[in-house]
């Protein structure tokens, strides 16, 4: 087989040759783009899952819908230590500069470019005091070539200022009689100030029936994130659980690319990946390109999936799950390894998906009191390799994680 020819994408974030299974997801968001422009009332969407999952790669795949329907559109990628201001405005700037060729009174523009410069100052430090001199780094300029307006979006105070600056975009987006749709990755990474002033501009949004949404993509603990904000955010957005895909959606993300290069794969062979990715699609394109360069000719067999395994193993364990375990600390370490044995108790009758388990089970199995783990499983959190999806339980964020665990050196 040709290597140059391998159709298969294990990127991050990079969209694979075949989006399968994911057709659902796109008639909701075309419904929900059709009934904005209709003047409908409608929830911003989130979607969550596992790493993996294809959560990036649908968000993108969202935003050039909102682009094909001539949409303002702009995404950032939320940090656990990064304010929401600098990246919503450039986000916002983008999606309005989108706009601003369809829009007939270019003062219109210029008014709104002025209070979103405005909003986007706050994030620098205050002039005047020891304690407020910003350094070089931080003397941030957003790069819009007009005044800064005052009194609208400039308070200082994030859920004030946001709701403001949002109100105002979807106002230039009723003028062209369009949309804007702001995209957010990781979303669970925003801190709590931002997440409540987020929920906060959403919930004026809908009650005014502006047309602009939010579409948030992040970790399953992502809704106990936005409910612990606001309680309402329970009914303010739109929830979509993204899950690996079923085996006819698997089946396809290997065939449909295969076959435009002339390429089969025999039954049994395709048995064999499935049971190998279980259905996850990173592990399905990682599996997918290994398969490819080792076999000699198609169609592909089980024979050539066993072959390739090893070595689409070793890449996921550098690539995948082990640049993720190196950023634990040893206490850390120490903590999953626990939760890796436990998951596997739990759910001995599987080698899919590791089970949620108590954290009262965690501290007994080490020997300790709960309370002493705390800052181990707070970090392992914060660092996006477990969640919480229910009180007193934790889980891991990656598919196949426990099981990585499971086989390396103590």
């Amino acid at each position: 087989m040709d290597p140059v020819r391998n159709p298969y994408a294990p990127g991050a974030g990079q969209r694979p040759p075949e989006l399968a299974g994911r057709g659902r997801e796109l008639e909701v968001f075309d419904v929900v783009l059709e009934r904005v422009a209709r003047s409908r009332p409608e929830r911003s969407l989130v979607l969550t899952g596992l790493r993996g999952v294809g959560k990036t790669v649908l968000l993108n795949t969202l935003r050039s819908q909102a682009i094909g329907r001539l949409w303002g559109t702009g995404k950032i990628e939320a940090r656990p230590d990064q304010s929401l201001r600098r990246p919503v405005a450039a986000a916002l700037h983008m999606a309005i500069r989108e706009l601003a060729p369809h829009h007939r009174a270019p003062d219109r523009i210029d008014e709104f470019l002025g209070v979103l410069k405005a909003f986007a100052l706050r994030a620098n430090p205050p002039a005047g005091g020891r304690s407020s001199a910003p350094r070089l780094r931080d003397r941030w300029q957003p790069g819009i070539d007009v005044p800064a307006a005052t009194g609208r979006a400039d308070s200082g105070d994030i859920e004030i200022d946001l709701v403001e600056l949002f109100t105002d975009a979807a106002s230039v987006a009723t003028d062209v009689g369009t949309g804007v749709a702001l995209f957010i990755d990781e979303m669970q990474d925003l801190g709590a100030a931002d997440v409540s002033a987020l929920c906060a501009a959403c919930h004026e949004l809908s009650q005014l029936g502006a047309p602009l949404i939010v579409v948030g993509a992040g970790l399953p603990h992502l809704p106990a994130v936005l409910s612990a904000a606001k309680s309402y955010s329970e009914r303010l957005f739109r929830y979509q659980r993204i899950d690996r895909l079923d085996r006819i959606a698997a089946d396809r993300a290997l065939c449909a690319p295969a076959e435009r290069e002339d390429v089969a794969y025999e039954p049994k062979a395709l048995d064999l990946l499935y049971e190998k990715s279980g259905g996850y699609p990173y592990f399905v394109q990682a599996y997918g390109k290994a398969t490819w360069d080792h076999a000699p000719r198609s169609p592909i067999t089980a024979a050539d999936v066993r072959v390739a395994a090893p070595e689409a193993e070793a890449e996921l364990a550098v690539g995948f799950f082990g640049s993720r375990f190196e950023r634990a600390t040893p206490a850390e370490r120490e903590y999953m390894r626990a939760m890796a044995a436990l998951s596997h108790v739990e759910d001995s009758s599987s080698d899919d998906l590791d089970a949620a388990v108590p954290t009262a089970d965690v501290a007994r199995s080490l020997g300790r009191k709960p309370a002493s783990l705390s800052p181990a499983r707070d970090a392992l959190i914060k660092k996006g390799l477990i969640y919480s999806g229910e009180r007193g339980t934790v889980a891991f964020t990656v598919p196949h994680f426990g099981r990585y665990l499971r086989t390396q050196p103590g």
